[in-house]
């Protein structure tokens, strides 16, 4: 059977039974135009933000990004203290939540540990 074969229901054709082969032929285009598809929405979609997972899986813990990334960086507090140039206490506080620390601050944050000041908000 290498024809398509057609159902009629009241003269008019209301199935087609196909090869299997042929199906998985069309079936398969379908799911590779589907992927390629989905790709692309994803590409476009793309703001280029990337959070490694030990990030990620911090902040969804409820640790504060600044820590979360400093650790993920092996950043001791005095390290990024001297690197941002703010004081330890300081970093603890925002780290801790005690306080929010200005967007000045939180940019030195951010350079000194080679994120973008979104990646700490």
């Amino acid at each position: 059977m290498n024809e398509v074969q057609v159902i009629e229901q009241d003269g008019k054709p209301a199935f087609y039974v196909i090869p299997a082969a042929l199906w998985k032929k069309v079936r398969g285009e379908v799911e590779d135009a589907e992927d390629v598809a989905a790709y692309d929405r994803a590409v476009a979609n793309d703001d280029g933000v990337r959070f490694p997972a030990a990030v990620a899986h911090a902040m969804a813990d409820g640790v504060h990004p600044v820590r979360a990334w400093r650790e993920h960086r092996e950043m001791t507090q005095d390290a990024l203290a001297t690197a941002a140039g703010v004081s330890k206490p300081f970093i603890s506080q925002i780290e801790g939540g005690k306080r929010e620390g200005s967007t000045a601050t939180l940019k030195k944050l951010a350079a000194a540990l080679g994120v973008s000041l979104d990646a700490l908000g």
